[in-house]
């Protein structure tokens, strides 16, 4: 690479990042709905025309920003389960759970553009699946590790949801029994619930001891999906 070249490549990377810090701080002001490449590339001191080159339209800079908030949630997780690698299941899983919330709590305008009220006109690509599993892709790894050992317990599956739990079980993760993944995509849900009442003020004049709350709320969720720290009881 030319030394021209990697300056090109460097500055490309340089005013990309502006731009998306500019874009974050409108979302913090005005909301995704109001996100403006004109207002941006005014902040900055840009001609539209020149903004247009790095995101060709609004939904495209929204889209890059949806993937690094899903990308930064994710780390957030992922090292949080790295750091808990000895503990048993249900430390593991809600170790992972209070990363995603603490990682909300210091980022809620990007919470609420990933997991808030869609923005008007707006539909995300497939490009923002594989930035979107990764909170979902660790706690099914917590799932898989417990399978394996001492730590399971399968939930019950009623007859009637049978059906859409293997369905569930064939799209995301084959290897898992039905009942588990019907489990996890609804202690999915509930987590990221969880988090959206506390970030968006449903929790006022409700809970007050707001982290003790959530920690025993995802120790339920844990025990939901069939996760346990006990081992296996002895046969008498």
């Amino acid at each position: 690479m030319s030394t021209a070249h990697g300056a090109r490549a460097r500055a490309r990377i340089e005013v990309t990042a502006a731009i998306k810090d500019e874009a974050r701080r409108q979302l913090a002001a005005e909301g995704a709905a109001k996100l403006s490449l004109r207002a941006v590339a005014r902040e900055l001191g840009m001609v539209s025309s020149a903004l247009y080159r790095y995101f060709p339209s609004r939904d495209d800079l929204l889209t890059a920003l949806i993937i690094d908030a899903y990308d930064s949630v994710g780390e957030a997780a992922e090292s949080a389960h790295a750091a808990a690698a000895d503990a048993g299941p249900v430390q593991r899983w809600t170790a992972v759970c209070e990363a995603a919330r603490a990682w909300a709590l210091a980022h809620p305008h990007e919470y609420a553009l990933i997991y808030g009220s869609p923005v008007p006109g707006y539909t995300a690509p497939d490009t923002t699946v594989p930035a979107a599993s990764r909170v979902g892709l660790v706690l099914l790894a917590i799932i898989r590790d417990a399978i394996k050992g001492p730590g399971m317990t399968f939930p019950p599956l009623s007859a009637e949801l049978r059906p859409e739990a293997e369905r569930l079980s064939a799209d995301i993760a084959p290897d898992l029994p039905p009942a588990v993944a019907a489990a996890l995509v609804a202690a999915w849900a509930q987590l990221f619930g969880l988090i959206g009442f506390e970030l968006f003020g449903q929790f006022n004049r409700v809970v007050e001891d707001r982290e003790t709350f959530f920690r025993h709320a995802v120790g339920q969720l844990a025990r939901g999906v069939g996760l346990s720290d006990r081992p296996p009881a002895m046969p008498g």
